[in-house]
Order: structure tokens, then C-alpha cells, then sequence
């Protein structure tokens, strides 16, 4: 078995977790934040056979995209503020995957 550990923007988080649902895939969400803009993001936590994993991957694929959004940079000085007029295009988004070997998953309860 596999663990995959996948740090999502919030923005993708609805419409991948009801992908996985449809594919029979379980996983646990776990609110995270982090980043350089410390964005909201969602880590999710899935567990599943390793012959499945290409198609958690897929999914991902599908359902994360990368976004642009635009920051007015904090400039150290009044002076450098005045100048710069405008924001600063940044890429984020997409998906940050960790795989890992799962030795035992339980259920309790």
C-alpha cells in the first residue's frame, strides 16, 4: 500500500475530493497553510494499493491548475512604493504529491 500526501489549493479541493469519491477513493482532509503568500491550502491523506496510485495522480492532474494571481510587493521604502506603480504576476497552485510506502492502515471505530 501506498500513502499519498497531497498539499491542494482550496480552490481545488471541492471538485478533486468528489473525483476521488466517484473513483472510490477515501481521504482524510487536513486544513494547511503555507507558502510565501501563506495561502489556505488543504492537505489530503489518501491511502491506496499501489496499483491505484497512477489514477489518484490522474485525478490530481484533472482537477489542480496552476493560477496566476497578483501581489503588490512590500517595498522597503516609501520612496521605492512611489515608484513602483502596479503588482507583480505570481504562479500558484497545482499539487505537491508525496508518495510513500504505507505498512498497516486501520479503521477503528
Amino acid at each position: 500500500m501506498k500513502l499519498i500526501l497531497a498539499v491542494i489549493q482550496k480552490e481545488d479541493e471541492d471538485a478533486l475530493t468528489d473525483a476521488l469519491e466517484q473513483s472510490n477513493f477515501g481521504a482524510t482532509r487536513i486544513g494547511s497553510s503555507g507558502g510565501f503568500l501563506r495561502a489556505s491550502n488543504v492537505t489530503l491523506m489518501i491511502a491506496v494499493e499501489d496499483g491505484r496510485v497512477s489514477q489518484v495522480l490522474e485525478l490530481m492532474r484533472q482537477h489542480c491548475r496552476r493560477r496566476t494571481r497578483h501581489l503588490n510587493p512590500m517595498l522597503p521604502s516609501l520612496e521605492a512604493r512611489e515608484r513602483f506603480l502596479g503588482s507583480v504576476p505570481v504562479e500558484i497552485g497545482g499539487a505537491t504529491v508525496f508518495v510513500l510506502n504505507l505498512e498497516q492502515m486501520e479503521r477503528i471505530g
